[in-house]
């Protein structure tokens, strides 16, 4: 079942999934942020938070003697996948600094993400990814919604 979605997965990331994240994510799912303590319920924060991520996260153009060889931009590197669950590893660069992390997806039964959990390393990558998921969410703040952020208290922290 997983490695369906994971294939589905990979093809929205290349632009080219009709329905896009409206396809994949359950209505109930579940996101876990590196740098939000409390779990974003919904498809319309876990999509939010996962443009977001799409839009800042992209990796750096050009990043010399970083390790992997993807030239800093994001790419996975590792996928393991088991009944409905799913953990596809992932480095890039943010603002020269080398991000490693895990994906880790799990589905239900109709092919749906129902939790979707992003862990990273190292600390200096938590901080600036922070900060960039930090300005990215601001920007993509709706205009007529209360200051506060997506999460309802503030940016992400």
């Amino acid at each position: 079942m997983i490695e369906g979605v994971v294939e589905r997965w990979h093809r929205h990331l290349k632009g080219d999934l009709p329905g896009g994240l409206d396809e994949l994510l359950a209505d109930d799912v579940v996101f876990y942020s590196p740098v939000v303590y409390t779990p974003q319920e919904g498809k319309a924060i876990t999509k939010l938070y996962l443009e977001a991520a799409g839009s800042a996260l992209p990796g750096d153009a050009a990043s010399g003697g970083d390790p992997g060889s993807s030239g800093g931009r994001f790419r996975y590197t590792k996928q393991v996948m088991s009944g409905d669950a799913a953990v596809l590893e992932f480095e890039t660069t943010v603002e020269g600094k080398y991000v490693n992390g895990v994906d880790i997806i799990r589905c239900d039964e109709s092919g749906r993400i129902v939790e979707f959990r992003v862990m990273i390393r190292p600390l200096q990558a938590v901080n600036v990814v922070h900060e960039q998921m930090r300005a990215m969410l601001e920007s993509m703040r709706p205009t007529d919604r209360a200051p506060g952020g997506p999460n309802g208290g503030g940016a992400p922290r």
